[in-house]
């Protein structure tokens, strides 16, 4: 089974540059979207459905913002929009599909690039997050959390870690508590597969730093350690370009 993550930084954007084409030829059985910035409304669902995909959509409340949204051959037994905290679930920052074997959870990690205030916020949230995960765990032994975390890891997610100490994305408050994720029953899947410096899955517009691969590993595969056995392989698609983002493939037996 192959699943995708990716941050498409807008969703019709996305679509404009060649997304649905993309899915069609990687084919993948479950992707997950995050920064859809739309209303299936908006765009439609009928393609998406002729490839052959049911859609599940979590759109944050404000227009143009937020989101995240599944796209599955495999159909979920059950679907939950959120994570049961108004004030993260107006941001379309949550989606949980239960496919019996394994849970699978998409999440759009806030950014605290913009001011104190986002950045305090998100330390919030990853509090909650990883408290009300951790009780679903329980429940649902066998997890996948994938998305973009907003978060490089180590220093060796980023380029010049010395030189972005300081930034949102890579504070030592940041980097602890995942840290803290990992212990409580985690496994970052593309590191089991991949030790290699200088992978990333994003990259700013400025100074061409795609082209330079200046960039950040902030989109992962997470999944819990009672479902480690079941991974075959984890690549980044470092030249799919329909965003600032790349996919993360994730492939488990």
């Amino acid at each position: 089974m192959k699943i995708i993550t990716y941050n498409v930084n807008g969703l019709r954007s996305a679509i404009s540059k060649g997304l649905y084409i993309w899915i069609k030829n990687e084919n993948p059985d479950i992707i997950a979207l995050q920064e859809i910035k739309t209303f299936p409304e908006n765009i439609g669902t009928m393609d998406i459905e002729m490839l052959g995909y049911q859609a599940y959509w979590f759109p944050a409340k404000k227009p143009g913002y937020s989101g995240v949204a599944v796209f599955t051959k495999l159909p979920p037994q059950h679907v939950q929009y959120g994570c049961e905290n108004d004030v993260y679930d107006n941001e379309g920052r949550f989606i949980l599909l239960n496919f019996g074997d394994f849970v699978f959870i998409n999440a759009y990690h806030p950014s605290g690039s913009s001011g104190e205030e986002r950045q305090v916020f998100k330390m919030k949230w990853l509090d909650y997050y990883l408290d009300y995960v951790n009780q679903l765990k329980k429940q649902y032994p066998k997890m996948i959390l994938s998305g973009d975390y907003n978060i490089c890891h180590k220093p060796i997610d980023i380029h010049s870690p010395e030189k972005h100490e300081h930034m949102s994305g890579f504070l030592p408050e940041e980097r602890a508590w995942f840290d803290k994720y990992i212990e409580t029953g985690y496994v970052d899947a593309f590191r089991i597969f991949n030790q290699q410096p200088h992978q990333y899955t994003w990259w700013s517009y400025r100074a061409n730093a795609r082209a330079k691969n200046l960039g950040w590993r902030i989109d992962y595969h997470i999944v819990s350690q009672e479902m480690k056995k079941h991974l075959k392989n984890s690549v980044i698609l470092s030249d799919v370009m329909h965003s600032d983002h790349c996919p993360v493939v994730l492939e488990i037996e």
